[in-house]
């Protein structure tokens, strides 16, 4: 495991170390296939669909972080950082195993926040108990790097006993097929769609992560113009109000906004429809105060559901390669599959 790396400081004092291109949390907006780790004295960075295997770092702490450059960059980069100097240099990791299992710990950081769990795409989630259990094990293998590990730990056994054994399956999605809202008797259709919605936008393990997890219809009927609009929940407890989502119908001309209510496994609201509604419509779904105005791309979604789906079909499958070796919530969740 060895790369090209290059090693720069930015004006505010950061040091900057990573291959070419590669993401940082430095970046303006952070893509959903980066992987984050927390280090001491900064923080690491792989993209997880570009297969990146040398993180990038960016160093608040320098001194701090002299702990664990040379084990993941090697000992030259670590003297260049020591003694001020920048450039292009050859990534050596002095501990190449423990640089696989920080990627194996962000890996499963991002799996709990970005996992597309969706019943219509036969994704199915991961359970939460054990991503905490292989996140407290890989922070403890990871401690040279990883700052507080045994917080990861005391979180996980404080948290266990508060999760289900086991994530949803397809009988908690019963009614995922099913309207929350009906259409009304005698209401004429005037137009309907289905799309996705953005995943910054809410937070993990509320909706389905589908692309075609949102529908919505214009309606007609007793004199007035609606639009109904469902999307499909994703299997969990109870929602706290503060993160019901809402929904914004916008047509070329206005927009309405409210807040939906969950009835069985969908997620549903009617609102009187904007101008133009029997034209023109776009419905987005969001929890207030979630995300930012960035909308995320529809084709990073599809690469992320595909990535999902391939790490379960070979979750049962004995592999060579410490990275690709998946997780236990991801053997977990490749077994419960014929469940889905």
């Amino acid at each position: 495991m060895t790369g090209t790396v290059q090693v720069r400081q930015a004006a505010d004092g950061l040091w900057i170390i990573g291959p070419e291109g590669a993401p940082t949390v430095l970046d303006e907006t952070a893509a959903i296939d980066v992987l984050v780790l927390e280090a001491a004295g900064g923080h690491l960075t792989w993209s997880l669909l570009a297969g990146q295997s040398l993180p990038a770092a960016v160093l608040d702490d320098v001194k701090l972080a002299q702990g664990w450059l040379w084990a993941v960059f090697g000992e030259q980069v670590a003297l260049a950082v020591d003694a001020g100097e920048t450039g292009e240099l050859v990534a050596v990791p002095g501990m190449p195993e423990l640089v696989t299992d920080a990627w194996r710990l962000g890996y499963a950081h991002w799996a709990a926040r970005w996992w597309p769990a969706s019943i219509i795409d036969g994704i199915a989630p991961l359970d939460e108990r054990l991503l905490r259990e292989e996140i407290a094990t890989l922070s403890a293998a990871c401690e040279l790097i990883v700052d507080g590990a045994d917080e990861y730990s005391e979180a996980a056994e404080q948290h266990a006993d508060e999760l289900a054994d086991t994530p949803g399956r397809a009988e908690d999605y019963a009614l995922a097929a099913g309207p929350a809202t009906t259409v009304p008797s005698g209401a004429l259709v005037l137009a309907r769609g289905s799309g996705g919605w953005d995943w910054h936008r809410c937070p993990p393990g509320l909706l389905d992560a589908s692309e075609q997890a949102v529908s919505w219809e214009v309606l007609r009927g007793a004199g007035t113009t609606t639009v109904l609009v469902r999307v499909v929940a994703a299997a969990r407890g109870d929602v706290p109000s503060h993160l019901y989502p809402h929904a914004l119908v916008r047509t070329s001309s206005g927009t309405a906004v409210a807040p939906l209510t969950l009835a069985g496994d969908v997620w549903g609201v009617e609102v009187p429809a904007p101008e133009g509604a029997e034209s023109t419509v776009t419905v987005e779904v969001y929890v207030p105060g979630v995300g930012g105005p960035e909308p995320g791309s529809p084709e990073m979604r599809r690469r992320v559901r595909e990535f999902a789906l391939s790490r379960l079909s070979r979750a049962t499958d004995p592999t060579d390669h410490p990275t690709d070796a998946p997780l236990l919530a991801e053997i977990a969740a490749a077994e419960s599959d014929s469940d889905f």
